[in-house]
């Protein structure tokens, strides 16, 4: 399908007097979680709140920060997540993803509000 490239805004809830930061996103549904690189965690204020233990493409593992919450907005969603601050580039997996009700449309390789609900995240709870 190719990569899937997105604009979207991230804030610090905990600091509502820092301004949010749109950046671009990776939007990737083969990854799980948030991943912010350190230069997005140092300008929102986020403090490290735990360690992960990641594997990456690789196959090796490493430890990185884990901080959170983080504001998400797209378009008419909004969620929150942790993220793992690890890369160069923020990386927005399924489970932010799947928060926010949010696709990703194979055939203009964009992201989007799932059309089958445009107003308001919807979400499947049994």
């Amino acid at each position: 399908m190719g990569l899937v490239n997105a604009k979207l805004s991230l804030r610090n809830p905990r600091k509502p007097d820092i301004e949010p930061i749109e950046t671009e996103v990776l939007a990737d549904t083969g990854a799980i979680h948030l991943c912010i690189p350190e230069h997005i965690r140092i300008q929102l204020k986020l403090d490290a709140i735990d360690k992960k233990e990641v594997t990456i493409a690789d196959g090796t593992r490493k430890l990185v920060p884990y901080v959170g919450p983080i504001e998400i907005r797209f378009k008419n969603r909004i969620g929150f997540a942790g993220a793992l601050v690890m890369g160069d580039q923020t990386l927005l997996g399924a489970i932010p993803m799947e928060d926010m009700d949010l696709i990703v449309v194979p055939l203009t390789r964009t992201l989007d509000v799932n059309p089958g609900s445009p107003n308001i995240a919807t979400s499947i709870v049994k």
